[in-house]
C-alpha cells in the first residue's frame, strides 16, 4: 500500500476547486459539445449547466454530457449569473456560453494567469471569427460601448461584451449581480474597475454557432439595454460628474434664456418677457440643485465603495492557492 507523502497531502490540500458555469437556452445543438471540450480541457472541474426555460432537450444533452444541470426560472441571463454565483462553491469559476462560439482550450490559460498572477477577472478577447461568428453590428456596438465604459470608468478592458471570463472566488461573492439580462457583462467589468481589482485578458478565438443553434442577442434591443446600463451605473458610480454635467447644461441653458431678457432691462428700463425670465431663474435654480444632488451622492457613493471593498477583501484571493503551500487567509 502506497503511503502518502506530507508533500502529496499538502498539494492535494490546496487543488483548487474550478467550476465551469453554462447558462443555456434552447442550446440543444450546441450545449453537448460545450460541456464535452470543458470537460477535455480542465478534467478536474465540477461542470455546471443552468438551463433557462428551455423549449427543446437542451437538458437531456447537457445531462447524458455528464454535467451537473440545475434550472433557473427567471428569463435572462444575469438573472442564471446571479442564481450560479449564489448557489456553486469553488475557488475559480469559469463562465462562458453554451452555444459553442468560444475556445474551451483557452480555459487552462486562463486559470493560470488568474492563479499565477493574483487576478480576480481574465475576459477572454474575442479575435476573429468572420461576419458570420461576430456580426458587424455586433462588433460596432461593442466598441461603442467599451469605448464608453473606458471614457469614464478606466480603458482595462478591450473586450467588455465577451461571454467567457474566469473569476477568482472573491469576486463571485462579491459581485453584487443586479441585471437580469445581457447587460451583466457591462456590471463585471464596471465592478472590477470599480473596485480597482487585478484583471487581465487572454486573446481568443471566437467561432460560428453550429448549425441549428440561433442568437438571443438582438442588437438594438440589448444594445439600448446595456447603454441604459452604462448610464445608471455612471449615475450611481460617478454622480458628481453626473450631475454635475446636467447642472451645467441647466445653467447655460438659464443664463443663455436670461441674456436677452437682461439687454432689454439695460435698453428700457422693462421686462417684456417676463415668462422668459422666470424660466430662466427656476433653470439656474435646478441647476445649483443638481449639483448639491452630485455633492451629496458622491459621499453616498464613496460610502458604499468602501463597504464593497471591506466585503470584496474579507474573502481569501487566488494567491491564496498557490502551490507551495496550505492557503492562507487574507
Amino acid at each position: 500500500m502506497t503511503v502518502p507523502t506530507p508533500q502529496s497531502l499538502t498539494a492535494a490540500a490546496v487543488a483548487p476547486r474550478i467550476a465551469v458555469l453554462i447558462p443555456c437556452f434552447n442550446e440543444e445543438a450546441a450545449i453537448g459539445k460545450v460541456v464535452a471540450d470543458f470537460r477535455a480541457a480542465l478534467p478536474e472541474a465540477a461542470i455546471h449547466v443552468y438551463d433557462n426555460n428551455s423549449t427543446d432537450r437542451t437538458v437531456e444533452v447537457a445531462r447524458a454530457a455528464g454535467a451537473v444541470v440545475r434550472n433557473e426560472t427567471l428569463q435572462g441571463k444575469g438573472n442564471v449569473v446571479r442564481r450560479m454565483f449564489a448557489d456553486v462553491e469553488a475557488d475559480i469559476y469559469v463562465l462562458v456560453d453554451g452555444d459553442d462560439t468560444y475556445e474551451a482550450a483557452a480555459a487552462p490559460g486562463m486559470v493560470a494567469l488568474l492563479r499565477a498572477q493574483g487576478l480576480d477577472m481574465v475576459t477572454g478577447a474575442r479575435r476573429g471569427g468572420g461576419e458570420a461568428a461576430y456580426r458587424p453590428g455586433h462588433r460596432f456596438g461593442n466598441r461603442v460601448l467599451t469605448g464608453l465604459v473606458a471614457g469614464v470608468f478606466g480603458n482595462r478592458v478591450s473586450d467588455m461584451l465577451s461571454g467567457y471570463r474566469v473569476f477568482s472566488r472573491r469576486f463571485v461573492k462579491s459581485f453584487p449581480a443586479l441585471a437580469g439580462g445581457f447587460e451583466t457583462e457591462t456590471e463585471f467589468t464596471v465592478h472590477a474597475l470599480e473596485l480597482g481589482m487585478p484583471i487581465g485578458e487572454v486573446p481568443t478565438a471566437y467561432k460560428e454557432r453550429p448549425p441549428g443553434s440561433a442568437s438571443k442577442l438582438n442588437t438594438i434591443r440589448d444594445g439600448v439595454r446595456i447603454l441604459r446600463t452604462i448610464l445608471v451605473l455612471v449615475k450611481e458610480e460617478r454622480p458628481l460628474p453626473f450631475f454635475g454635467l446636467a447642472a451645467l447644461a441647466l445653467l447655460l441653458t438659464g443664463l443663455g434664456l436670461f441674456v436677452p431678457v437682461l439687454l432689454t432691462y439695460l435698453e428700457t428700463g422693462l421686462v417684456p418677457r417676463l415668462p422668459t425670465a422666470v424660466l430662466s431663474l427656476g433653470l439656474v435654480l435646478l441647476s445649483f440643485l443638481s449639483l448639491a444632488c452630485g455633492l451629496i451622492l458622491d459621499t453616498v457613493t464613496r460610502g458604499r465603495k468602501e463597504a464593497k471593498r471591506i466585503a470584496y477583501l474579507a474573502i481569501p484571493g487566488p494567491l491564496s492557492l498557490g502551490d507551495g503551500g496550505p492557503a492562507v487567509p487574507c
